[in-house]
């Protein structure tokens, strides 16, 4: 699935997903918010994982591994 990354004018980031899913984060953003990458993963992980990379943050790591691995199409998102 396609995620985006919004950053607002005070430099707040929003990193949501895009369409129908992504409608809440996206309805939250400041007028003026820029559409500054868009990334397509398999599961929360991976999404996480390149966003990290795209912002030199080192390595993504979480709590729940088992979950946040899952597929979208697992969990039915697609």
């Amino acid at each position: 699935m396609i995620h985006e990354l919004w950053v607002e004018p005070d430099g707040c980031q929003t990193f949501c997903l895009k369409g129908v899913r992504g409608n809440n984060a996206r309805s939250l953003l400041e007028s003026g918010a820029k559409l500054v990458w868009e990334v397509d993963a398999v599961s929360h992980y991976e999404a996480m994982t390149r966003y990290y990379e795209y912002m030199g943050w080192g390595r993504y790591s979480t709590s729940f591994p088992d979950v946040d691995s899952r597929s979208y199409r697992e969990l039915g998102w697609e």
